[in-house]
């Protein structure tokens, strides 16, 4: 299965990104794994080591890296980091609004579909945590829990912008059941892992 399908939408003078991994059109992927965010990696996040598998920028300021352990794929992974960067026009609640407002509209045809938002008043920072379900090409079940954490973005002449800081986490066919079962029990401490970790800076953009 395809990874992250992104869309770019034009709202007003705002410019928002959308990206769900699961029962997305196919997207071509032509970009290479170019770090463009001063983020080579690898990453260290919960003990695990994460490296940069993926990369793209389709347009002069939205940017996208993905990070997985060794071993791992984007067509069947089970645990990534992902990096996006929009350098103007956008911030964080523009950001989330439109990402919620996707993840209403999917939940008409996906009964998993389930979300919580935290916000951090001292910050300015949201996490959104939520989950998805679909069946992959050859029907298997697929299920993906994804918490994401929106910044302002900070860097040399950015401007207005937005930075997201997020970790996916997948299980595939009879593995489903057991998975959402341990996340009850493991959300709580990812999300905190996630709120509180200081290992990336966004740096200055290429």
């Amino acid at each position: 299965m395809r990874r992250r399908e992104f869309i770019m939408l034009l709202g007003g003078a705002c410019l928002l990104f959308i990206h769900f991994t699961l029962g997305s059109a196919a997207v071509v992927r032509s970009d290479d794994a170019v770090d463009r965010l001063s983020l080579p990696g690898p990453i260290e996040f919960g003990g695990e080591s994460y490296r940069l598998s993926w990369s793209s920028h389709p347009t002069p300021y939205y940017y996208k890296q993905e990070y997985l352990p060794p071993g791992q794929t984007s067509e069947r992974f089970q645990r990534m980091v992902l990096i996006e960067a929009i350098a103007r026009g956008a911030d964080v609640n523009g950001a989330v609004a439109a990402q919620i407002n996707k993840l209403k509209k999917r939940k008409l045809t996906d009964p998993m579909v389930n979300f919580a938002v935290i916000q951090n008043a001292k910050n300015g920072e949201t996490v959104l945590d939520f989950i998805l379900s679909a069946k992959d090409p050859k029907g298997e079940d697929v299920v993906e829990w994804n918490a994401y954490r929106y910044a302002a973005l900070r860097g040399k002449g950015s401007g207005s912008g937005v930075f997201l800081f997020g970790i996916s986490r997948r299980a595939y066919g009879d593995k489903t059941t057991a998975f959402l079962r341990r996340l009850k029990a493991a959300r709580p401490a990812e999300i905190n892992a996630l709120a509180s970790y200081a290992g990336c800076s966004t740096g200055e953009l290429d």
